[in-house]
């Protein structure tokens, strides 16, 4: 698990910083919406919180392991952009694009659509479908 610095911009683009923003999330807080817990879950890709993030991952699509840790070439997270958020009671969805580069190669981005849902007050990952490349 990677340290920060609590006074600086929390990763997913916070400028409150870290320790007011995901930070939170990550030390037993509830996301109070599906586009919290999506922000949450990409500093914790950014900070390789695994266990995070399968906790926040909903039991039906949840997979046994991430690997985090040994993941060759680590990648180096570059930045979050929340398209849109759509909430209707218990489901969500989010739309977003990250920012990532392996090792020293070019900049990607990864544009995703979410799916989450909450139960018993918690929101949960579920799954996510990759649009084709448009002109986003």
């Amino acid at each position: 698990m990677q340290a920060i610095d609590t006074l600086t911009p929390c990763p997913c683009g916070n400028n409150d910083g870290y320790s007011r923003c995901c930070g939170l999330l990550h030390e037993g807080g509830v996301a109070t919406t599906a586009e919290q817990l999506m922000r949450s879950r990409y500093s914790a890709y950014v900070l390789k919180r695994e266990a995070y993030l399968l906790d926040t991952w909903h039991h039906s699509t949840r997979p046994a392991h991430l690997k985090l840790a040994t993941q060759q070439p680590a990648p180096t997270w570059l930045g979050l952009t929340v398209k849109r958020h759509e909430s209707e009671g218990d489901s969500a969805i989010v739309e977003f694009v990250a920012r990532l580069r392996y090792g020293g190669g070019k900049a990607q981005r990864m544009h995703e659509i979410s799916r989450f849902v909450r139960e018993d007050g918690r929101w949960f990952y579920v799954d996510g479908e990759f649009p084709e490349k448009s002109g986003d």
